[in-house]
């Protein structure tokens, strides 16, 4: 295996093929990662969601209707915990476009996000000024769409974004890395044909508690589990689910959508799902 490594949308990325990728390989792929990132980025001025986040308006981009039907799963699921407009209670903690990382008062996100923004298969339109973030499965769906642009590439594929990975071919043995202790993992999971993403509450981490994985419904980061981890047939749905574990209702979604999955509580219990092939070194609740 051969390995590429770039930095992109703020990651690490690694794809191992089983041959050296070609120039052409490298900027088609190059090239879907610049139209995700400029069409959903809210750190970029340019972006679609920063215009829409200014003016209002529409964002055409073949990734709005998956990604969106996916978001109202996760907020019905978790009771509003989840929501697409979280965007602004990010910036409020510090975690914005400047990565101030210097945090005011928290802010709830509106409830009503179905109604705030509309979307078709190609289109997400806001009838006011919204700032979306689509960050709890917007990584995966790059990876997905990565995936798929090397899809006619032979031989086995690992497409590794900082972590949220798929794999195609033979299996890959993964480590769960300890959410306070990269040194260490708490398990050990075996992919093939499937996808891992992960979520902590240490890799985007600021201040005294404060992190990226917010409750909408209070502005405030989350405190109970400090990390998840997801395995699907697809990256998006996987990295909805790392999401949506934090809260209540994120088991029962992964059930629904048939995705396994191990959480860590902040005291460092780890449970699994049922038919969950992962094996845990570490307290099974």
């Amino acid at each position: 295996m051969t390995i590429w490594r770039f930095d992109a949308i703020g990651t690490l990325w690694e794809i191992e093929t089983s041959h050296e990728l070609g120039a052409d390989d490298r900027e088609r792929v190059g090239a879907e990662i610049e139209r995700f990132d400029r069409e959903w980025s809210r750190f970029r001025e340019d972006s679609s969601v920063t215009r829409v986040g200014r003016d209002g308006g529409s964002i055409s981009s073949p990734d709005a209707g998956a990604m969106l039907d996916a978001y109202r799963d996760l907020s019905r699921a978790s009771s509003g915990a989840v929501n697409p407009l979280v965007a602004e209670s990010l910036d409020a903690l510090g975690y914005d476009a400047s990565y101030s990382l210097v945090a005011s008062s928290p802010i709830v996100a509106p409830a009503d996000w179905t109604d705030r923004v509309r979307w078709t298969a190609g289109e997400a339109t806001a009838s006011a000024p919204a700032l979306l973030d689509v960050g709890a499965l917007g990584k995966g769906r790059l990876v997905d769409l990565v995936a798929g642009v090397l899809a006619d590439v032979p031989g086995d594929l690992v497409v590794d974004a900082g972590g949220d990975m798929r794999v195609r071919g033979d299996v890959v043995r993964v480590g769960l890395e300890h959410p306070y202790d990269p040194t260490k993992a708490i398990g050990v999971i075996e992919l093939q044909d499937a996808a891992l993403c992960a979520s902590a509450i240490n890799r985007r981490a600021w201040g005294d508690g404060l992190h990226h994985v917010l409750d909408a419904r209070t502005g405030v980061p989350v405190r109970t589990w400090a990390a998840t981890w997801a395995i699907a047939p697809e990256a998006m749905r996987a990295d909805a689910v790392a999401t949506a574990l934090f809260f209540d209702g994120g088991p029962e979604l992964a059930a629904s959508w048939g995705v396994e999955w191990v959480r860590m509580t902040t005291d460092g219990r780890a449970e699994r799902s049922p038919g969950c092939p992962a094996q845990l070194f570490t307290t099974r609740r």
